[in-house]
């Protein structure tokens, strides 16, 4: 916990079993991060599914669109990342330790509760139900590398062996209680991204390359383009748990927690550049408009190196799956310690992440299908909290002078924000229909 000196909580007052709820919960329940808790956690939650698929939206954004796309998205959210770093500790003797809290000052009690608690956790278990999935396949496809001569096993079968581990992990207590899985996961992002472009630079352009849009019809081409648009915004959703971990971070007025928490997701970000760019560009560039939605499914030689990597996403999902796992279990608790008056036991926290994470676990074995998911939640749900959200609540929150650069920069990003929270979940839902009506289930 933070010292009774540094301003660490959100109200100014808090009685003694609200102070011992708060040593409880997860979120604020540790506060002794250093700067590098805020860079490996912050990789852990940017890089993941997103970055397997960016050579598949390049294929239906094209090459100058595309490298526009990825560029632009990359600034603007290192730019809105920034404002809610910010905003963290804006007002003077507050800590807003969750994005609904900051939504509920920006917005009000009521609304803003309303307005981003229902994105987050759409976001969140969105992911986690994606990463199951992920999970999944990157265990099957390490399988059917290794073991060619194999009885073929059901996909179900290897997601419920990914689950099985968070049973396990989902009971240790809060972010900095993670941190050794989160920093694994890290490594592991920057090594099978690595292995992704480097194995493709190895295997080289293949001969009857096109970089021609995927589809063959104008229709399939513009909603294939909207798909891809929420495919980038997925790969850009750190912003859903940044404030959370930036609350385990140390502070006070001489040494607020925005100093060290910017610089890790500096050198977060710049990693992030190291993933996104050279995966997107270079497998676009190797495989054209023929690579899947998982560039590591399009990889087949050399085996032991596709098979390596793919035990490498395994790693890391299994470490994002944590980081975005936190801030709802913290939801849960904090509904059922402070709304329905349950006692902060062992047992209840047992009970109510275990449901959880059968839950995402079923969700996941009952929608397997994986075309058009990454599109979809990125638009419905990433745009708004990335893109926009934060704009919309420092233009609340900070005022800037009307018609100065902060105001202009906001307006200009919630303009595209919006426009992309629009179009994006329109090609993700096509391509989640096609997809689920040409799905089979593994024998």
């Amino acid at each position: 916990m933070g010292t009774e000196s540094s301003y660490d909580y959100s109200k100014p007052e808090r009685t003694a079993e609200e102070k011992a709820i708060d040593a409880w919960l997860p979120v604020t329940s540790s506060r002794n991060a250093k700067w590098w808790y805020s860079a490996f956690h912050n990789v852990t939650a940017m890089v993941g599914a997103g970055v397997l698929s960016l050579p598949y939206a390049m294929s239906n954004l094209g090459w100058g669109p595309g490298v526009s796309v990825m560029v632009i998205s990359w600034i603007i959210t290192l730019y809105t990342l920034w404002q809610m770093v910010e905003m963290h500790e804006m007002v003077p003797g507050r800590r807003f330790d969750r994005y609904h809290e900051l939504g509920q000052y920006a917005f009000g009690e009521k609304l803003g509760l309303y307005i981003v608690v229902p994105q987050q956790l759409i976001v969140e278990v969105g992911v986690d139900i994606v990463y199951m999935v992920t999970g999944g396949r990157s265990l099957k496809k390490f399988h059917d590398i290794v073991c060619k001569d194999c009885k073929d096993i059901k996909l179900s079968y290897f997601i419920m062996i990914f689950a099985s581990v968070h049973f396990v992990l989902s009971h240790l207590p809060n972010f900095n209680s993670i941190s050794g899985v989160s920093l694994a996961a890290a490594v592991m992002s920057l090594s099978y991204s690595t292995i992704a472009w480097g194995a493709s630079v190895d295997k080289g352009v293949e001969p009857d390359v096109q970089y021609g849009y995927r589809a063959t019809t104008k229709i399939g081409t513009v909603f294939n383009f909207f798909n891809a648009l929420g495919d980038v915004a997925f790969a850009y959703a750190g912003h859903n748990v940044v404030l959370e971990i930036q609350a385990t971070i140390p502070s006070t007025p001489q040494t607020p927690s925005k100093v060290p928490m910017w610089r890790g997701v500096v050198v977060a970000y710049i990693v992030v550049a190291l993933c996104y760019f050279p995966v997107a560009f270079i497998g676009y560039w190797i495989f054209g408009n023929k690579v899947d939605d998982n560039i590591l499914q399009t990889l087949n030689d050399p085996g032991w190196l596709i098979a390596m990597a793919n035990m490498f996403v395994v790693i890391h999902v299994i470490g994002s799956y944590q980081i975005y796992a936190m801030p709802v279990f913290d939801m849960i608790e904090t509904v059922l310690v402070k709304r329905l008056r349950f006692k902060p036991t062992w047992y209840l926290r047992f009970i109510a992440r275990n449901t959880y994470v059968a839950l995402t676990m079923f969700i996941g074995i009952t929608f397997p299908f994986f075309g058009g998911l990454l599109g979809f939640f990125g638009g419905f749900a990433f745009a708004p909290t990335t893109y926009f959200l934060p704009c919309v609540m420092w233009l609340a929150i900070y005022k800037p002078r009307k018609f100065g650069l902060s105001w202009f920069a906001n307006w200009v990003c919630i303009i595209l924000g919006v426009t992309l929270m629009i179009i994006a979940p329109i090609g993700g839902l096509r391509q989640i229909i096609i997809s689920a009506k040409h799905y089979q289930f593994y024998s």
